[in-house]
């Protein structure tokens, strides 16, 4: 059987994941391009100065029993459980939330009632779905829109959910979840949300599936920056040109697995229509900086992984507490707490353009104003990190994404997976399944 050259362009999950299956099928020898020289794309683990840092907080969880197994046989993992808050008008409430005494506790009276009204208003008055902010009022009215979803969204995407794609909440929003779930679903024992994590970081398993990948026969080059991808007279794939060190290379090809933001790849890729260029150009992204901060203690001791701030006062969109996901992750985890202060951007902004050290000084300033640390609290350590197109949009463009596909679908030996590959914001295991899903294509062409 002849051996086929695959290149996978980027070494994130999805791109490892279909190296890793490829190269452990025989006929397959298999080259991933990696810009950087870090593996696991945005699902990496950066050290600072001995404590690590989970950029964008990733939890392994799947009802996918292949996936699972594959986690499971690739590396030891840990089953951690779930905990995760809002922190809403200097308040706590469930992660989801629930309307139960807490949560009712905390609305007060006035606001429940508006709450119900509301919920019973959209009843009978249905939105027509056209966007994210119709989708979310149909499913748990106005006032509770407004209080745990408008301006969280709004702060995520850089956008007013008015003008985004219903898509979205589709996608990312459990079908069975609406205000009646919230309500019953109180009265309900709770279950216990575990999932899986590298004890780590999600690097770790990355780095793990890079190693493998090499042991099976299969190169990784990294800071190979994908310039240019050439077709023949048939509109195969037969090349990619990659810059590396200062110099242009050639990589050979009889298959193309392409992780790489669709933007870039109609970019990279040699005569495509302007109208296609046209809606690959206009694709949304949301790029994303994360602050590390070290310090002694927080105000109270708390058990959460993840916090949602939706406070208005402030441009923090998450804190992620790392001592809770894995205490390895912390160089001192019994005398200090490390915090990752996640924020969204867009490239370009005044945020993302923010010197590190103003950025730390506003981000520990709003920590302390969230109540999080006391005024008096001594920051140990910190360390910023940016992230381009950490997030696939659901506006401008993506209207006409099906379109594009289609056209990309004429490239028979061309298969896109990932998160930016499909431009999908998807989780993990649904990241690796689209990997799986183009490793049998190919295996079966």
């Amino acid at each position: 059987m002849k051996t086929k050259k695959v290149v996978v362009i980027g070494a994130g999950p999805a791109g490892l994941t279909a190296a890793y299956e490829l190269a452990s099928k025989p006929g397959f020898k298999v080259v991933v391009l990696e810009t950087t020289d870090v593996m696991g794309g945005i699902a990496r683990t950066v050290n600072c100065n001995g404590n690590l840092m989970d950029v964008g907080g990733h939890r392994f969880f799947t009802d996918i029993p292949e996936i699972e197994k594959w986690w499971q046989n690739m590396m030891p993992v840990m089953e951690r459980e779930r905990h995760s808050r809002i922190l809403f008008d200097e308040k706590f409430y469930d992660y989801p939330v629930k309307l139960g005494f807490g949560t009712l506790k905390n609305m007060g009276l006035t606001t429940t009632l508006s709450v119900g009204g509301s919920f019973i208003k959209s009843r009978f008055y249905k939105r027509k779905i056209k966007s994210l902010e119709d989708y979310y009022i149909n499913r748990f009215g106005k006032k509770m829109y407004r209080m745990f979803f408008e301006k969280y969204t709004e702060n995520l995407w850089g956008r007013h959910p008015r003008d985004i794609s219903p898509e979205y909440g589709m996608e990312r929003v459990n079908d069975k979840i609406s205000i009646l779930g919230l309500i019953f679903g109180a009265f309900k024992k709770k279950e216990k949300d575990t999932f899986w994590y590298p004890e780590l970081g999600p690097g770790q398993m990355w780095e793990t599936v890079a190693e493998k990948v090499k042991e099976l026969g299969g190169a990784i080059k990294t800071g190979a920056k994908v310039i240019g991808i050439k077709r023949d007279s048939s509109g195969k794939v037969t090349s990619v040109v990659y810059e590396k060190d200062g110099k242009k290379h050639i990589e050979k090809c009889d298959i193309l697995v392409s992780s790489m933001p669709l933007a870039d790849l109609v970019g990279a890729l040699d005569s495509v229509p302007k109208k296609y260029q046209k809606v690959a150009n206009g694709l949304p992204y949301r790029d994303y900086v994360i602050v590390g901060v070290l310090v002694r203690k927080l105000k109270e001791v708390l058990d959460d992984d993840w916090i949602y701030v939706h406070d208005r006062g402030v441009r923090m969109g998450r804190v992620q507490i790392y001592n809770n996901w894995s205490p390895a992750l912390v160089k001192d985890a019994k005398k200090t707490v490390w915090l990752g202060l996640e924020y969204f951007c867009n490239e370009g902004d005044d945020l993302w353009m923010m010197a590190d050290a103003d950025f730390e000084k506003m981000a520990v300033e709003e920590l302390r104003k969230i109540g999080l640390i006391d005024e008096n609290e001594k920051i140990l350590d910190y360390h910023v990190e940016h992230q381009k197109k950490a997030y696939p949009a659901y506006f401008d463009t993506y209207a006409q994404i099906d379109e594009l596909k289609k056209y990309l679908g004429r490239t028979r030996n061309l298969y896109l997976v990932g998160r930016n590959g499909r431009h999908q914001y998807d989780n993990i295991d649904i990241v690796m399944k689209s990997a799986f899903d183009a490793v049998k294509q190919i295996r079966e062409a």
